[in-house]
Order: structure tokens, then sequence, then C-alpha cells
């Protein structure tokens, strides 16, 4: 009797340290960040492994709603509206279903964020579906991944990969869109000494191959200050332009108008580009 009793009490003693035993989920948890021009997108899932198995058409079923990894259902967050494959998005976050096939697959925004797998999923809550076509990889993964190899200011293209198969789909922020309609209100509300304003708007007009609305905003800019920076776009775009020789003469005045506010390194710059244009 005293012996079950010390057992019985032993086990009890134990139960808190079990509790607070962790162990580790086979398919490990995975976060991927990246910001697309001003919009952040946020993709949280877990990350499955091949593990000698066949994948789609076997342990993922073609034809039926698949939570898009293991555990939760995986989530993506946009800070702002966006278009997928051209469709229109609003922000939030979503959680983020597929439904496999041969030869095209449905990818599915749902707006319940947070469920566990697609057990709960209803499909009224769709903020979106789209068709897309999969492709095979040219490399196996034997975890399950999302990636965006392909970036710019405006969109970025997501890859969700698994084994040999990979699912591409574009995400476009329209960003130069939303820059240059809060250039132009910003450039409004500017005060009149302010050169800066229409200065970094047309900085990022010129970049982004908008040449009448960088000219405008660079000779008001201008015609408030002249100043190194500003003179220095201006050479820029005359070069840009096929215009070489005008260029030069504009450096060598953008470097006159250097002051000790203004940095070294951007007036090497402008030396060794007014050399080169210069050959």
């Amino acid at each position: 009797m005293r012996k079950n009793l010390i057992l019985a009490l032993a086990v009890v003693l134990a139960l808190p340290a079990l509790a607070q035993l962790k162990l580790p989920r086979p398919s490990q948890k995975s976060t991927l960040t990246q910001t697309i021009g001003l919009t952040d997108v946020t993709i949280i899932y877990s990350r499955p492994g091949v593990k000698g198995r066949k994948i789609f058409g076997g342990l993922v079923p073609y034809g039926k709603t698949w939570r898009t990894g293991a555990n939760e259902a995986t989530i993506i967050t946009f800070s702002d509206d966006v278009s997928i494959n051209g469709k229109p998005l609003p922000k939030g976050s979503y959680s983020f279903h597929t439904i496999p096939g041969e030869s095209e697959w449905t990818l599915i925004f749902n707006k319940t964020a947070d469920q566990w797998g697609s057990f709960s999923y209803d499909e009224k809550q769709d903020a979106m579906r789209l068709n897309v076509k999969p492709r095979t990889a040219a490399a196996k993964r034997e975890w399950m991944t999302f990636e965006i190899p392909e970036l710019s200011t405006d969109s970025a293209t997501v890859i969700l990969g698994w084994d040999n198969v990979e699912v591409p789909f574009t995400i476009e922020a329209h960003t130069t869109e939303k820059v240059m309609a809060a250039a132009s209100a910003a450039i409004a509300a500017a005060k009149p000494d302010d050169f800066t304003t229409p200065l970094r708007a047309a900085s990022f007009a010129f970049d982004n191959n908008l040449t009448a609305d960088a000219t405008k905003w660079l000779d008001q800019s201008l015609k408030i200050k002249e100043t190194m920076s500003n003179t220095w776009l201006k050479a820029r775009m005359q070069a840009a332009a096929g215009h070489k020789a005008e260029a030069v003469k504009t450096a060598e005045h953008a470097l006159a108008l250097k002051t000790d506010k203004d940095s070294k390194d951007l007036a090497e710059e402008i030396a060794r580009q007014a050399e080169g244009w210069k050959k």
C-alpha cells in the first residue's frame, strides 16, 4: 500500500514537468516578409517535408482544398491594397488555401485568417479566387517554401514550391501610381521656399522613366533655389536624353554650387560622371 502511494505521488509530481515539455513540430513554422515599394507583404506558414512520399495527387489530393502547408492555414497579410495576377484585393490578413490540380491550381484568399488547416474553411468567406498554371521545378524542394525571386518597385513574383512543383503568382502594389499621386499632393501643399519636395518627386519620376513629370517638378525646384543636388539631377536628365555636352556644363555648374553642407561623395561622383561624358 505504501509503495503504491509513493508511486502515485511520484506521478503527480512529474505532471508539471511533463506539461512544460516542448517538442518541435515536424513541419517547422516560417515567415517570409517582403516590401514591394511601400507595401509590406508577410506570409506565415508551416513547412512540411517530402520524406519519400508522393506529394501532389498523393499526400495532397487533387481537387480538394488544402491549407497550403501544415498545421494552421497559411496566412498572408498586405499592408495596402494590392492586385493578385491583375485582380484587386483589399489590404488585410487572409488565410491562403489552394486546390491543387495536375494542370491548374485554384488560389484562395479567405477573410478568416486564423484557422487550423482547412477543416473549418468556409467558401462564403472567400475574398478572392483565381486559377493559375503550375510548372515543373528545375530542382526538387524537400521542404515546402514560399520564395520571391523577382522584385521591382511595383510588383513581385511569388513562388509556392514543394517537391518538383512550382506555383507562381504576381502581387502588384501599384507603387508608382500611388507615389506620383502623393507627390502631386505634397508639392501642391509645400511652402513657397520648399525646393526639396519637388526635387525628391522629380528624382523618383526620373528614376521611373516619367520624364514629363520629372522635368516639370525639377524646373519648379530650380526656380525656387539652385543647389548642387537639383542641378546635378538636371545634368543627369540631359545626359539621359543624349545631350552630353550640355550635361557636362550643368554638372560643372552643380559643383560650383557646392556648400559645406553638401556631400563630398556626391561631389566626387558628379566629377567622375562629367569626365565620362566628355569622352
